[in-house]
């Protein structure tokens, strides 16, 4: 066999391992959705679960409130957005279709916690008065501000009010943009408000 049909077999083989290899380290996209339903369903292990919310809205506002005593909520019928509420806010000042709301955060990602062992990696606008907040017109997905904060963001304000605070767990599908793509979910903690400041 001649120089360089061995030379064109080397690099065969070379280009065989290197695809095989890469396609091992790419995922599909049906394995990432995999992956973070095991990272979601770690994260609200430790927390009780509801998979409905109480008939009983003043129920919320008057008994289970707070990140100690109250459960998480499952608010969206396919379990990819959860509520916890920490502060039920203004039941008088509820928000309605294409009213600008204003709201502050917190989050870290979920499948990060959950692959370094409850490591929290917390971005955030909301101690630190200097960065702005961010808003979305509520139920108005027109809207730029509105379509990239995603649905789930929104989705408390169905059944609390203004001034109101919660931690939200919301997969990638009702997420941000950019965390469809990527199948990112994050906790986050959220206050909504009426202006910027």
């Amino acid at each position: 066999m001649g120089k360089s049909k061995i030379f064109i077999l080397m690099l065969s083989a070379i280009c065989f391992l290197t695809v095989g290899t890469s396609c091992d380290d790419n995922e599909s996209y049906a394995e990432r959705l995999e992956k973070e339903r095991k990272a979601v369903n770690a994260y609200l292990s430790g927390y009780s679960v509801s998979n409905e919310i109480p008939a009983d809205l003043d129920f919320i506002t008057v008994e289970e409130v707070g990140e100690e005593y109250a459960p998480y909520y499952r608010i969206e019928p396919e379990g990819n957005v959860y509520m916890q509420v920490v502060r039920a806010g203004d039941r008088d000042s509820i928000a309605r279709t294409g009213d600008k709301i204003y709201f502050r955060y917190s989050r870290f990602n979920i499948s990060t916690w959950y692959e370094e062992g409850g490591v929290v990696y917390e971005e955030s606008n909301s101690v630190d008065m200097e960065y702005a907040a961010v808003h979305f017109y509520y139920n108005d997905f027109t809207k730029t501000a509105s379509a990239t904060c995603g649905i789930g963001i929104q989705l408390p304000l169905s059944y609390l009010g203004i001034n109101s605070e919660v931690n939200l767990v919301i997969k990638s599908q009702y997420g941000p943009d950019e965390e469809m793509s990527d199948v990112t979910p994050y906790r986050w903690n959220i206050r909504y408000i009426k202006s910027a400041l």
